[in-house]
Order: C-alpha cells, then sequence, then structure tokens
C-alpha cells in the first residue's frame, strides 16, 4: 500500500535539501525525499581539493555525455552531474559565487516577478554565514546554515602573480567578489577579481547535505530514500498525486496530499517531466508515451557556460611542487589528515572574478587563475604535472545560444540527449572572441610574463580573431553549469514554470532547481540554486499554509 506525504521532492541536491530542512522545521508537514544516489559521508567527497576524483566516479556521478556540439567542431562533451547527498554540491569545485545583480533583474523581466536583485540579496543574506580572514585573525558573520569560507591566507603564494596581472590590466582588486561595490567607486557590484570564496567548513567541503539535509534529517517528519530512482510523476484529472520509483529493482509508489516537487537538476527535471507524459507533445508521441499535459517548452532553452583555458610552464613553484610528485603528495595527506589544513584543504580554484570586454557596458566575462597545471586522463582522473605550471581562462558570462534535453526512449534508466547547442549566436561568438582577446592581455602583463617561462601549445598570445574563434571553437569546454531547461517565464508558450515556480497547466507539481533559471547566471550556479530553493521554499508554505494535512 502507497504511504501518503504532504510533499514528495525528488533528489537530494543542491536544492533538495534546501526544500527538505524548510518544509520539515515546523514539524507540521510529513515529507518525502527521495534521491538516486547514496550516503555524501566519502573521503573524495569532503577533502576539499577531492573534487578531482569524483569528477568521474559512478557512484556519486552520473556521468552523461552531450551530444555531438556543431559549435564546437562537432566534440561530445563530457558532463558530470551529481548523484549522491548533495548532488552537485557534493562534487563540485566550491567556488560560492552569488551572480550579479543585472542576472536576476532580467529573470524579473523574463516573467519570474519577484525574483530580482533587492528580493535576492535578502534571501542570500539570510540563509549565508562568513568565515573572514580579517586583520590576522578570523571572524564569523552571519547566522545561515551555508557556510562561506574566505581561505585567501591559505592560498598558495604564486597567486599573487594572478591579482599583480589583474590589477595591471586595471581591474579592481574584490576583497570579496560577493560583496556590493564600495560607494563612489567607478565599478559595478561583483566587478573586480579577487580570491575564491568557497563553502568549507573547517577544512572540509560544506555541500547543501551538510547545511541544510542533515539538521533535516533529525526531524521524524522526513524520510529518506536513497539509490532510488524515481521513473514518473503520477497524475489525476490535471493534478500530480504521487510519483513511482524504483529501489533495489522493486517498484514502490508513494502520494502526496499536496505537492510533488522536483529538485533532480537541469538534465533529469525535464527528463521526469517528459517520461511522466509532460512536456512536448510529439516527442511523448513518438516514445510512445501518452500526453498528460502538452507542455512544448519542458527541455528546451538550455544554458551553459563554456571556457577556454590556456596553460604556462612557470619558473617559480606553483603547487605543482608539492602535488606533483608523490613524496609532496604524502606529505599533503599527512599535513591534511593532522591538521585539515595545507593544500589539500583549498579548491584549486583560487582567483576569479568578473570584468568587462572591450566595450561591453557590463561584466561579461568571468576569469579564472589556477596556480597549478594538469590533464584529464582517458579514465577520468586527474593528473597533476610534475613541473611547475599554471592556468589561465576566461569564460563568457552570459550566453545567449540555448540547446535543449530530450528523452531518448520510455526507458527512465536511459540518458537523455543533452543537445547544447554552443556558439550558435552571432553574439556568443564575438563575446568569445572578445573574451580570448582578454586572456592574450594577461598573459602579456608584465607581472604574468615574469612567472611565464614558457607558454604551451597553441600559444594564444600571436593570435587574430579567427585563429582566437577557432581556437574557441576546438578547445572551450562546459564549466558544468547547464541550467532553464523548466525555466520561469510568463506563460506556457515561453516557459514551463510560473514565478512561484509551479508547472503551467498541472496542479501540485513544481520544479525547484537550477532548470528554474530563466537565464543563466554570470557565474558559478551553486550558491543560485540553493538561494533559488531557499526562497521557494517560503512560497510553497504560503500556498499550502490553509490546505489540510496528509493525515487529516
Amino acid at each position: 500500500m502507497a504511504q501518503t506525504f504532504d510533499f514528495i521532492i525528488v533528489g537530494a541536491g543542491s536544492a533538495g535539501c534546501v526544500l527538505a530542512d524548510k518544509l520539515t522545521a515546523s514539524g507540521r508537514y510529513k515529507v518525502l525525499l527521495i534521491e538516486a544516489g547514496g550516503t555524501d559521508r566519502r573521503f573524495w567527497v569532503k577533502i576539499p581539493v577531492g573534487y578531482g576524483f569524483t569528477f568521474s566516479d559512478p557512484a556519486v556521478n552520473w556521468r552523461y555525455s552531450a551530444a555531438a556540439d556543431p559549435g564546437l567542431n562537432g566534440r561530445e562533451a563530457y558532463w558530470p552531474r551529481g548523484k549522491v547527498l548533495g548532488g552537485s554540491s557534493s562534487i563540485n569545485a566550491m567556488a560560492y559565487v552569488r551572480g550579479l545583480p543585472h542576472d536576476f533583474d532580467d529573470w524579473e523581466a523574463a516573467g519570474a516577478a519577484g525574483w530580482g536583485w533587492d528580493t535576492v540579496r535578502q534571501t542570500y543574506e539570510a540563509m549565508e554565514s562568513h568565515d573572514e580572514w580579517h586583520e590576522q585573525s578570523r571572524r564569523l558573520r552571519g547566522n545561515g546554515p551555508v557556510r562561506v569560507t574566505d581561505l585567501s591566507e591559505r592560498m598558495h603564494p604564486f597567486a599573487r602573480n594572478f591579482l599583480a596581472g589583474a590589477k595591471e590590466m586595471g581591474w579592481p582588486f574584490l576583497q570579496d567578489m560577493n560583496a556590493p561595490a564600495d560607494a563612489g567607486a567607478n565599478t559595478l557590484p561583483g566587478e573586480g577579481v579577487g580570491y575564491v570564496r568557497s563553502t568549507v567548513k573547517d577544512g572540509r567541503r560544506w555541500s547543501s547535505a551538510d547545511a541544510f539535509l542533515r539538521p533535516a534529517m533529525t526531524r521524524g517528519n522526513l524520510t529518506v530514500v536513497r539509490g532510488a530512482l524515481v521513473e514518473k510523476v503520477l497524475t489525476s484529472g490535471g493534478r500530480a498525486v504521487g510519483v513511482a520509483y524504483k529501489i533495489k529493482g522493486w517498484q514502490e509508489l508513494a502520494l502526496a496530499a499536496r505537492e510533488v516537487i522536483l529538485s533532480a537538476g537541469a538534465v533529469n527535471s525535464p527528463q521526469l517531466l517528459q517520461l511522466s507524459g509532460i512536456g512536448p507533445a510529439a516527442l511523448l508521441q513518438r516514445h510512445g508515451i501518452p500526453v498528460v499535459h502538452d507542455l512544448p517548452e519542458v527541455g528546451q532553452g538550455l544554458q551553459d557556460h563554456l571556457a577556454v583555458s590556456h596553460f604556462f610552464w612557470a619558473n617559480t613553484a606553483t603547487l605543482n611542487d608539492k602535488l606533483g610528485h608523490r613524496a609532496g603528495q604524502m606529505k599533503a595527506g599527512l599535513q591534511y589528515v593532522l591538521t585539515r589544513k595545507g593544500p589539500l584543504s583549498v579548491p584549486v580554484n583560487q582567483c576569479s572574478g568578473f570584468v568587462r570586454t572591450k566595450g561591453a557596458a557590463l561584466p561579461d566575462v568571468q576569469v579564472y587563475c589556477n596556480p597549478a597545471s594538469y590533464s584529464t586522463q582517458a579514465n577520468g582522473k586527474p593528473q597533476i604535472d610534475k613541473d611547475n605550471g599554471f592556468l589561465l581562462c576566461v569564460q563568457p558570462s552570459r550566453p545567449t545560444s540555448r540547446g535543449r534535453i530530450c528523452i531518448q526512449s520510455a526507458d527512465p534508466g536511459q540518458a537523455p540527449l543533452i543537445e547544447p547547442n554552443s556558439l550558435s549566436t552571432e553574439e556568443d561568438r564575438a563575446t568569445a572572441v572578445r573574451a580570448s582577446h582578454l586572456l592574450q592581455a594577461l598573459a602579456g602583463t608584465p607581472a604574468i610574463r615574469a612567472v611565464t617561462r614558457e607558454r604551451r601549445a597553441p600559444d594564444i598570445i600571436g593570435m587574430d580573431n579567427a585563429a582566437l574563434l577557432e581556437n574557441f571553437r576546438a578547445r572551450a569546454g562546459t564549466v558544468f553549469h547547464p541550467t532553464c531547461t523548466c525555466r520561469m517565464g510568463n506563460n506556457a508558450k515561453d516557459s514551463v514554470l510560473d514565478a512561484r515556480l509551479r508547472v503551467h497547466g498541472v496542479a501540485g507539481l513544481r520544479v525547484i532547481d537550477a532548470s528554474a533559471f530563466p537565464n543563466v547566471t554570470s557565474g558559478n550556479t551553486n550558491a543560485p540554486t540553493m538561494m533559488l530553493a531557499h526562497r521557494a521554499a517560503d512560497l510553497v508554505l504560503e500556498d499550502n499554509e490553509n490546505r489540510p494535512l496528509a493525515a487529516e
């Protein structure tokens, strides 16, 4: 016999963990949280530098691949996505980047009423606590569950060269890239370069599962089911009433007295809607799925960030000096085990920021600078170079190209088709060239030239516009920020959800994760995904305040 809950949440990732916490906090509602993956209590999940080892681990990762992408010379990209408690917040690079104010004002302009910057900023402030390095000591600012840590005093000394190069480029230094611009400064909020703030607490990854799910799991009104694949949302009379899922080979049903909430991510949420008969009618019919609701935009509108990286050999010590050799790795490992400090306690992404390309009115590129050089082996594991090196990287922040995600069959176990449709607009191609010019200029600053022993092939310095675009097509890759596949908007003609994250035309069903973004934010997407879920939970509670409970 199927058990009935007030709310069923599909996916214990960055958003689902937030929802589980906030919907159970009052003790009033019975909540079921279903996760396809297993425990996040794994060494390489918790150690900050360990995401290189979870990058291709099937125990915690869906390990998707995108289709051949014409805009990237027909290359097929690897798309890791978290399949574990905490979702992608358990396998990401831990960079905590809110996004820029105009990102969210654009959300509101796209039909997501109430999601402008002023509201979003208040949500961020409510959920964050900042562990900051200040005048030779540490202090904690704020009391939210998301721990955002300033690791600048632990960054590799080589990173100072990046900041010196940024200064020579005329880019402001940001103590905190999430802070508002200084009054009277000739910059916009978030414009400039600084040390990356990270979701790390006491030398360990601090995922959405740590911040939100662990407290919720102490409550008797939350049930968590792991290792379960949700195969279908059950509907009746135009309303979502439950889900069907498979666990250990057995088919199970769970009913929702109030709502079913999909938080399975930008790949799996549209896939699950389509498998449930909610999506483009022609696609569903082609795979023999009865059409519950013809909603053409499900799976459409996919946006992601592309970045191009160039590596350089250094004439002074970088992280490779410590981690490129067995003895150094063992020493760093012992230091971490004994003190939770040292190179293993800090993510490799150490400096970043938003800057403007020539003629841009707003910051339109994110820059990354890492004090290490490395490669990815055929098995997906990282291989750090033995020789000292470093990386410079640029990422166009607000692409206009849109792709799609579509099921390839009615089998829930088959991965969906991912079509990024990269660089399909002239605007994106032009931004890729301008961003590449910035990388050329940064590599050519006196500060960077002074620590460069050799520019590794391909050498970006002498490339003209045509060569820069071809270089971008040939070498740029995803930085794993898929969004917008169930986006908020005005109506069913331009979107999947309304501004309260409700699926157009299907009662009792919401999608609350990165797929709900109307457009991709300028930077890393984990922080805005948690923010979206934090505010969306309040909307869910408001809409259900006067409805009867599951047990009534």
